[in-house]
């Protein structure tokens, strides 16, 4: 998304070369590249509307810098607005529950779910000494379930043995009670993704809610 919107703005933005204040117009044409890319991202109208609103209201008669260029304040506008927007304060992992603690991972297919998940287990594992179990519930993509194995010996972190024929909610529920069993701290489970709004993959993201009571779910975009 932030690639074509890059894209997008690049060549709109290098043409307000006026001086002064941002003029209604070239906010506006710079606003309509704003609200395609964030629109073929698939982000809901109605938070389109509220940030190119938003980014309206403080473009529009905004006072440019004599350091920089007028596209260069629309950038640093759209910017700012995308930092409030996504949330301009980290907020660590809540991992105040009993153990182990389940982290479900969620997101479309490509967003990075497995990698994200090796990555936190390995920060879980080296900054806070926690005892991480990760399980692939990927039971649609080919090797998904060989690549979060082969991601856990690199991160050196342990996962879920692979059996075959076993649906996501299996591997789950089983998932939960080998880390029970295991004395880990925390559980990482890697759920599909998909291309598309799949609402039999809905469902199934429900059940293994259902069975695995997630402490956390951490959408990865």
């Amino acid at each position: 998304m932030f690639e074509s919107l890059q894209e997008r703005l690049g060549s709109i933005l290098n043409g307000l070369t006026g001086r002064g204040a941002l003029s209604e117009a070239d906010v506006s044409a710079a606003l309509r590249e704003v609200r395609r890319a964030l629109l073929e991202a698939d982000v809901a109208l109605e938070v389109v509307r509220s940030f190119t609103d938003k980014v309206r209201e403080k473009a529009v008669g905004a006072a440019v810098l004599k350091s920089i260029k007028p596209g260069q304040m629309v950038v640093k506008i759209v910017h700012d607005e995308l930092v409030e927007m996504l949330g301009a304060e980290g907020v660590a992992i809540d991992l105040n529950a009993p153990a182990p603690v389940v982290i479900m991972m969620v997101g479309l297919q490509g967003s990075g779910k497995t990698t994200t998940s090796a990555k936190i287990a390995r920060r879980l594992t080296e900054r806070q000494n926690k005892k991480v179990l990760m399980a692939s519930l990927d039971t649609r993509r080919p090797a998904a379930q060989e690549q979060l194995r082969q991601l856990g010996e690199q991160v050196k972190v342990a996962t879920l043995p692979i059996v075959g024929g076993q649906t996501p909610v299996d591997i789950a529920r089983r998932a939960v009670q080998a880390a029970k069993l295991g004395g880990h701290d925390v559980v990482i489970l890697d759920t599909a993704g998909r291309t598309h709004i799949d609402e039999p993959l809905m469902v199934e993201m429900a059940d293994i809610k259902k069975v695995s009571s997630p402490h956390e779910i951490l959408l990865v975009a």
